[in-house]
């Protein structure tokens, strides 16, 4: 059973960073997408970026397009949501996904099969 643990959450203020990691396993991560999503209270689970395997290949939300980067270590089988000049409006709970079926990168919530459990992001004005 693939599992995914999400850590590096936390208190940021405004124009801050942090940076998210996903360490994922019991599975094959030979041919996969990982993607980060984020919910807000009383909104939708929302894209924010995903990274596939073996290419490499990034794609980002426009509200976090160069804020944000996603990187992976398929050594160690972790992948990375580096966060800079953070916004109030980016506190959430971020989550890790993992799509193991392929490398085309998918947008909603229905293309992944594996979740974790989510870190919280709270960015302060």
């Amino acid at each position: 059973q693939v599992q995914l643990d999400e850590s590096g959450g936390g208190l940021v203020q405004a124009g801050g960073s942090l940076r998210l990691s996903c360490a994922a396993s019991g599975g094959t991560f030979s041919s996969d997408v990982m993607g980060w999503f984020r919910q807000a209270p009383g909104k939708e689970r929302e894209f924010v970026g995903a990274i596939n395997w073996p290419f490499s290949m990034t794609t980002y939300a426009d509200s976090v397009k160069g804020r944000f980067t996603i990187s992976r270590d398929n050594v160690k089988n972790m992948v990375y949501l580096r966060m800079n000049t953070l916004k109030p409006e980016d506190t959430a709970v971020y989550y890790c996904a993992a799509d193991l079926r392929g490398w085309d990168i998918g947008k909603t919530t229905s293309e992944y099969e594996y979740w974790g459990q989510g870190t919280q992001v709270t960015v302060s004005s």
